[in-house]
């Protein structure tokens, strides 16, 4: 039986509905990052659907135990988790009441804790509300209550 898609793109097998590699989305500057909306689904994938982009894929049982069990794809995940960072960290644009920025936040969170650990999630979640409080941002209640819950 074949890896699912998002299996392989997180190997670096297999590419996302562009035809990005991982390393292709994990390169992007800061600029791209914020005006692409369609690699986030593909870089911290989920098992529901995605509003946003309906053709992002949908992580079924399978995935998330292969994801788990692989050598490559947690260290995508790092790789993307660590660009993610130093992407909230070198912007400000989003550090707003809201933001589509914070939806992602909540899918890297979620993503994180399902597919690598409460560890790495929960480290995220302290970069970001540090972030957020070092600035005195005015993230709304709303946003933080998802990013507290993911």
């Amino acid at each position: 039986m074949a890896a699912h898609p998002v299996v392989r793109f997180l190997e670096g097998e297999g590419t996302d509905a562009r035809g990005r590699s991982v390393f292709d989305v994990i390169s992007m500057n800061d600029v791209a990052i914020e005006r692409t909306h369609d690699f986030i689904q593909w870089l911290f994938p989920l098992p529901e659907p995605s509003a946003a982009i309906p053709d992002s894929p949908v992580l079924t049982p399978q995935a998330i135990q292969d994801i788990r069990v692989s050598e490559l794809a947690p260290i995508a995940l790092a790789a993307g988790t660590d660009r993610m960072a130093a992407f909230y960290q070198a912007t400000h644009e989003w550090l707003m009441p809201n933001d589509h920025n914070h939806r992602r936040i909540t899918r890297i969170i979620r993503s994180l804790r399902l597919l690598v650990g409460d560890a790495e999630a929960d480290a995220f979640h302290a970069f970001i509300m540090a972030r957020v409080e070092a600035t005195q941002a005015p993230v709304s209640v709303r946003s933080r209550g998802y990013w507290a819950t993911a």
